[in-house]
Formats: structure tokens, C-alpha cells, sequence
């Protein structure tokens, strides 16, 4: 045990430096980490022989992965996540993660069958492994780069949901798909009764979970043990759901997104929200750095070399798969552009989820070894090839922002809230009697100047600039139209006013939203 724990200490030392390495020099740390786990398993270097032993054990990888890893990404993910991102960009993330996941398992599906001489099974296990993607990488180059925060939010959402979809088309393809096919029409129904119980179950147990969790923030303004009750509630989320077989991944992607903005909303101080997020900000980038790391170290145990002809042919199907998603599932949304069609294809990477699936197949499982070596070659050129050359496709594409002005604008914007946030507080604790009047008003009119300056140089960039004001005007627009439906929602809820009435004024207030969406 002792030994095992300084294993994993020196696993977390070396992530640890690799991701600061690569931050210092401004290059994605995910592909980094792979790089050089694939480089650390190849080589033989002295004192890592008993850690590279312990990591690739199928056992260990598969339960770091799947048990510890994946709730805190997810959850971390969805916690920070706005509702209303996710709504202004409903239509697309949802063809993407539900239709887009359905084509491209299908289309590898058949391919494989084909052209890779898989048994059927086989094929639509690997399809279901390569329908997930991970964009940890691509998000980060477009923080960087400025990229229009939609194409981050619809990638990041698409990700989010498909990863659920991904799992379930996963279970169905690796238990029932031989007994459905044999049921021919019977077995189509079942799969899709199968596909809907899981889903849904998942649904339902993480919104009751989080639910539950929000009011429990409520009592208490403790932010210690309100970090411990999202622990709870991410974790307890996956592990009841998977007891009940239904989908622990969709349990907590809800959950973290009720909680995130229900739960904040209505329980959580300003320094819980902070020290929440800042809490699972330190853990999803540990687990990120451990499992990109443990990712390039398992790789290279895979004796898999010697089939490269089919893992070129892999990569080629999966990459036509991915295309016929994305431009099939987003046909029919209206305002999206080529370009970013483009990114969302070439960006939808694959990662440690689809190796650690791959590893959870049972040793008797037919084509489990091709299987697994399958999905390694695509998710190492995923993670590579296609990591390292999305910025150069992003500048040549040119969805970077360059419009004049964003940067001012987003100190301005900083500084009012900055200010206007710190003098609410100011305010709060001059009401509990806990600070004099004179330091009262010599912090207030601090503040109040750098609310000023804020104002000032905002009507400055204005001025200067018309399209931006033209576009902030817009934006806030869309979140007022927003609060204006959500209303309507509790209107109804409370019985205030009918069914009939509640549908004519959300069909209104979406109508209005769209409209604004084209002008944007």
C-alpha cells in the first residue's frame, strides 16, 4: 500500500511538471502529457519501470478513469457551465450529441463491418468507443486564441451530453446487440426502449440528487462543507446511477448543471461560488494532467504496431464518420457557419474515456485485443495530429475574434463588475454593524470612482467603436429576453397563468430571441 502511494505521488509529480512546462510555453498541455507518457513508456529509464508496471494494469487504468476521474471532469464542466449558453446554442449542441452521436456510430459501425472485416458486434463496440469526444485540448487553444465563446459552448455542450449517449450506445452494442438483431423489428424497439430507460434514468437521478443538494445549500453558509456536499452529490450521482444500470455520465451532467446555476442561484454565498469553483478547478486539472499522462503511458503497452495498415484505415473511417455527423446533424440549423462546421469536425478529438471503455470489455469478449488496439491508434492521432493542428486551422478558417475593441471592452466590463460587486458587499457588512461610517464611506467612494471610470471608458469604446456597442447591446438583449421566458416559467408553474397563455408567450419571447440571434 505504501509503495502504491508513492507511485501515485510520483505519477502526480511528473504530470504536474509536464503541465507547467507546457503552459510556460503556451502550448496545449493535453497533448504534452500524451507526448510524453507515450516517450516515458517507450524509453527504459531508470526508477519509473515499477510506475509505468503499475499504471498500465488494466484494473488500475479503467477504475482511475471511469470511477475517479470522469465524475470530477464532468462535473467540474457542467458546475461552471451557464444555463443560458447552452440554451442561446440549444439546437446545434442537440443535434450534435444526440443525432451527430447516432450517425457517427452507425456510419463507423458499418464502415468496420466492411472494410475492416470486424465481426458485427466488434465493429459497433469500436463505433459506439470513437462516437465520445474530449475537446479538453481544443477548448483551451480557443481560450487563447479569442475564439467566439458559442463554438466553445456548442463544442463543449455537444461533449458534455454525447460523452452519456456514447456510454449507453456502448453498453447496448457490448451486451443486447447480438440478441436484437436476432429479434430483428422486436429488437429495434427493445434497443430503442433500452437506449431511452438508461437515459432518462440517468435524467432522473441526477436531477432529484441535485435538487436535493441545492436546498441543502440553503441551510447552511458554510463553504467547506458545501464543497463537500457537490463531492457528494457529483459522486454519488454516477456510482447510484450505475447501480440502478442507467447512466451514471448523464447523472452527473445534469446534476452539475442544476446545481451549478439552480443550486448557486438560490443556496450559495459569493465566497462559496468562488471557493466551489476554485475546489474543482484544482481537481479537474489534476485529473486531467494524471489521465492524459496515464493515457501516453498505456499506449505503449499496446502491442498493436504490427497492424498498421488497419489502424490507418481506422483513423481514415473514424474521421469520415465524425464528418458525416457533423455536417449531417447540422444541415438544418440555421446560422452557423461553414467555418465553424469545419472546427467542430476536425476538433472533435477522442480521449481517455473511449481507452478506458475499450479496456472494460471482458478478456472473452470477441476482438477485444483489435479492439483496443484500434482505439488507441485513433485516439493517440486524435489527440496529436489533429490537437496540434486546430490552431492553424482556426487562424486559416478565421473564426479567431478580431474585432476591434473586445479587449478594452472586457477590462471595462471587469472593472464595473469588480467594483460594483465588492461595494454590494461593502454594503452588506456596513448593514451588520461591523465597520464604521467613516471607513465605510472612504472605501464606498473608492469604489464608486472606479465604477465611474469603468462607466466612462465603456461610453469611450462606444464611441470609438459603434459595432461594438451594437453587438454588447444584442448580447444583453438575448439574456433580458431570457430572464423574460424563465419568468413566464414560473408564472406558470405557480398556476398565475394558464398552460394556453404560458406556450403564446414563450413561442413570443423565442421568436424575439431568434431574431436578435440573426441580427447578432
Amino acid at each position: 500500500m505504501e509503495n502504491q502511494f508513492e507511485l501515485i505521488l510520483l505519477l502526480l509529480a511528473l504530470a504536474t511538471g509536464i503541465t507547467a512546462i507546457a503552459k510556460k510555453l503556451d502550448q496545449p498541455y493535453p497533448i504534452a502529457l500524451v507526448i510524453v507518457g507515450a516517450m516515458i513508456g517507450l524509453l527504459p529509464i531508470h526508477g519509473l519501470e515499477n510506475l509505468k508496471a503499475f499504471i498500465v494494469e488494466d484494473e488500475v487504468f479503467r477504475f482511475a478513469i471511469i470511477s475517479i476521474f470522469l465524475p470530477t471532469l464532468l462535473g467540474e464542466a457542467t458546475l461552471k457551465l451557464p444555463f443560458y449558453h447552452l440554451s442561446e446554442n440549444k439546437k446545434p449542441i442537440l443535434a450534435l450529441a444526440f443525432a451527430g452521436t447516432l450517425i457517427s456510430f452507425l456510419a463507423a459501425g458499418y464502415l468496420s463491418f466492411q472494410f475492416l472485416g470486424l465481426p458485427i458486434q466488434t465493429a459497433f463496440v469500436f463505433a459506439s468507443l470513437m462516437a465520445a469526444t474530449d475537446p479538453v485540448s481544443v477548448l483551451s487553444i480557443f481560450k487563447s486564441m479569442g475564439v467566439d465563446h458559442r463554438l466553445s459552448a456548442i463544442m463543449e455542450g455537444e461533449s458534455l451530453a454525447n460523452d452519456g449517449v456514447a456510454v449507453v450506445l456502448f453498453t447496448i452494442s457490448s451486451v443486447y446487440l447480438l440478441e436484437y438483431m436476432e429479434l430483428g423489428w422486436v429488437g429495434v424497439a427493445l434497443g430503442g426502449w433500452t437506449f431511452l430507460k438508461v437515459v432518462f434514468g440517468g435524467v432522473a437521478i441526477g436531477t432529484v440528487l441535485a435538487y436535493l443538494f441545492s436546498y441543502l445549500t440553503k441551510l447552511y453558509d458554510d463553504y467547506p462543507l458545501e464543497v463537500i456536499f457537490s463531492m457528494i452529490l457529483f459522486y454519488g450521482s454516477f456510482f447510484i446511477a450505475e447501480h440502478f444500470h442507467v447512466s451514471g455520465v448523464i447523472a452527473v451532467v445534469v446534476a452539475g448543471l442544476i446545481f451549478g446555476n439552480y443550486g448557486a442561484r438560490i443556496g450559495m454565498s459569493p465566497t462559496t461560488k468562488l471557493n466551489i469553483r476554485t475546489f474543482w478547478d484544482v481537481a479537474a486539472q489534476l485529473a486531467n494532467s494524471l489521465v492524459f499522462l496515464m493515457v501516453g503511458l498505456e499506449i505503449t503497452r499496446i502491442e498493436m504496431w504490427f497492424k498498421w495498415e488497419a489502424m490507418l484505415l481506422a483513423i481514415l473511417i473514424v474521421l469520415i464518420a465524425r464528418s458525416m455527423a457533423v455536417y449531417g446533424s447540422l444541415a438544418w440549423i440555421r446560422n452557423l457557419s461553414p467555418s465553424w462546421q469545419h472546427i467542430a469536425n476536425w476538433g472533435g478529438l477522442k480521449g481517455s474515456l473511449s481507452i478506458a471503455l475499450a479496456l472494460s470489455l471482458p478478456h472473452s469478449f470477441t476482438g477485444r485485443e483489435d479492439i483496443i488496439a484500434l482505439s488507441f491508434a485513433v485516439v493517440l492521432f486524435s489527440l496529436v495530429v489533429q490537437g496540434l493542428s486546430i490552431k492553424p486551422l482556426v487562424s486559416m478558417l478565421g473564426v479567431r475574434s478580431n474585432k476591434q475593441g473586445v479587449t478594452q471592452y472586457e477590462q471595462a466590463i471587469s472593472l464595473l463588475h469588480r467594483s460594483q460587486a465588492a461595494r454590494n458587499e461593502l454594503l452588506r457588512i456596513k448593514n451588520e454593524g461591523s465597520i464604521s461610517t467613516v471607513v465605510f464611506e472612504t472605501l464606498d467612494q473608492e469604489y464608486q470612482r472606479k465604477i465611474d471610470e469603468a462607466y466612462s471608458s465603456l461610453e469611450s469604446l462606444y464611441d470609438e467603436y459603434p459595432a461594438l456597442q451594437s453587438e454588447q447591446k444584442d448580447s444583453i438583449r438575448r439574456q433580458l429576453l431570457f430572464a423574460e421566458h424563465q419568468a413566464v416559467e414560473q408564472l406558470s408553474q405557480k398556476h398565475i397563468i394558464s398552460d394556453n397563455m404560458a406556450t403564446d408567450q414563450s413561442e413570443e419571447i423565442l421568436d424575439l430571441i431568434e431574431k436578435v440571434s440573426k441580427q447578432h
